[in-house]
């Protein structure tokens, strides 16, 4: 099944067509640690929160979206330790 792209991909897709570039942005590879090679964490928490998002590529906001959610993958996984820890009778008596 074919689905229809947005306006602003068609466009981004026709200018690097044009250009004879390739439809992927390949300089921003290049800007240091790519979204998709960060490791999930606060640096990468950090990362994705000052992205502009109006400022990403189709590609770029791609790997945007994949790098969020191993951030909540990973985030979901240290609430899931936590509440181990704290059904297992570490947490309770604390709390008394």
């Amino acid at each position: 099944m074919l689905k229809a792209m947005s306006p602003g991909v068609v466009d981004f897709l026709f200018r690097r067509l044009v250009a004879g570039e390739s439809a992927e942005d390949v300089h921003w590879h290049r800007e240091g640690t790519a979204l998709s090679a960060q490791p999930p964490g606060a640096e990468l928490a950090r990362r994705l929160a000052e992205t502009d998002l109006e400022a990403l590529t189709p590609t770029e906001l791609f790997h945007y979206v994949r790098a969020a959610q191993r951030l909540s993958a990973w985030a979901e996984s240290l609430r899931q330790d936590a509440v181990g820890r704290y059904c297992d009778g570490g947490g309770v008596q604390d709390a008394l």
